[in-house]
């Protein structure tokens, strides 16, 4: 008889202690407390471009920051008109922007990278140029004649016969003496890219003399060449790059208070976009956004996070691509990319912002065209409350 009872004591407490952890399993999905103990163990994900702590603003660390470190969270893929037609460009998820970005999309007075030549890069990372081979150098395969003598310093006055791949290329039009200058005004090779006529990778980089001398921009069609497609610009850290000493980086506030997807019809902003301007309020119900403190009217500002919030952007002919969206921010590093607002701890009082990029094409008889900033995100730098951040210009204020 008592085991008997003790049984049914024991089924008793084992469908009460069932119920109970339904309920408490129901509580922890209902009320987002599993999501906030998972929060604790996992850690979320910080930014990873270096920067310096300074009391006039955070700045990316230039003398660390490079193409090679700007790895992309998030796939895509885009077609759309270039200087070759029709052109894709599709980026996977953990991808290095340098493997897909071109130098024409970072056609910046701020960087100026095209100034750049492969002499001076290759001294500053230690490169021995003898080593690569022509198809190293992207750009090479589709220079003619007459763009290489035009890119060239002094090389229209050699000998064809003295330059081995341009010996090579040229014998192929019946062409073996002269100089390389009367050879590309041969009307059977005038067209006929280099890439074309020979194997790129059976000769040396170096045995077309001076190549390295010769600025990117000299070349024929340079911004279609990626940035991995010059050896050593993707790992080149960016205080070489010539343009950045043109930063105005003045405007400067602190972040005050960051705030959640809660707040809507936020009309105080200082993020936009180089189309509709960098105070475009937001009339939404989300408005996650990380207010402002500094001088005069600063206080109160709000930086709208484009997680939430997009904004016109481009212009020209790629202004079509994206629906011709992207995520509301600012350009305070110039317009080779957008700091956008992304993630927002409110508990925590931290904000990750992320880098964004855009396709730029100079396409003939239309001209210099961008799409707007939705390449990304790539982490850039991470604030907390009363940290100084640069702003930037425009300096105007809502």
């Amino acid at each position: 008889m008592k085991s008997k009872f003790n049984n049914n004591l024991d089924s008793r407490y084992l469908i009460l202690f069932g119920l109970l952890g339904t309920l408490f399993i129901h509580s922890f999905i209902k009320y987002g407390l599993l999501n906030q103990i998972i929060g604790l163990i996992i850690p979320k994900a910080s930014a990873q471009v270096p920067f310096i702590d300074s009391p006039n603003g955070f700045t990316p660390d230039w003398s660390r920051l490079k193409f090679s470190d700007m790895i992309i969270s998030e796939d895509g893929s885009v077609t759309y008109p270039g200087t070759r037609g029709t052109e894709t460009r599709t980026w996977r998820a953990g991808q290095s922007i340098a493997e897909f970005m071109e130098i024409g999309d970072f056609e910046t007075p701020e960087l100026d990278i095209e100034s750049l030549n492969l002499s001076t890069i290759a001294q500053v990372q230690g490169l021995n140029l003898n080593r690569l081979k022509l198809s190293d150098f992207e750009l090479t395969k589709w220079q003619t004649l007459s763009n290489l003598v035009t890119a060239v310093p002094a090389l229209g006055n050699r000998n064809v016969s003295t330059v081995v791949p341009i010996r090579d290329f040229a014998r192929r039009f019946g062409i073996n003496s002269g100089t390389i200058a009367n050879a590309s005004r041969n009307s059977r090779l005038r067209n006929v890219q280099l890439g074309r006529g020979i194997n790129l990778r059976n000769y040396a980089l170096t045995s077309i003399p001076n190549i390295q001398n010769a600025s990117i921009n000299r070349f024929a069609n340079w911004q279609d060449s990626k940035i991995i497609g010059v050896p050593g610009l993707s790992t080149l850290t960016w205080d070489n790059l010539p343009g950045l000493r043109s930063l105005d980086l003045s405007f400067v506030a602190k972040v005050d208070l960051p705030l959640r997807d809660i707040e809507a019809n936020r009309t105080r902003s200082i993020s936009g976009s180089y189309q509709e301007g960098f105070n475009v309020p937001c009339l939404q119900n989300n408005c996650a956004h990380m207010e402002m403190s500094g001088l005069g009217k600063t206080t109160g500002t709000q930086w709208i996070s484009g997680k939430y919030q997009k904004v016109n952007g481009g212009f020209g002919l790629l202004k079509a691509l994206n629906g011709g969206k992207e995520p509301t921010g600012r350009n305070p590093f110039g317009s080779s990319f957008k700091q956008v607002v992304w993630n927002i701890y409110e508990g925590s009082g931290e904000v990750e912002t992320a880098m964004f990029f855009r396709i730029c094409k100079t396409i003939p008889f239309i001209g210099r065209t961008c799409s707007p900033y939705f390449i990304g995100p790539v982490p850039f730098i991470e604030y907390r409350e009363k940290d100084p951040i640069v702003l930037g210009k425009p300096n105007s204020l809502p």
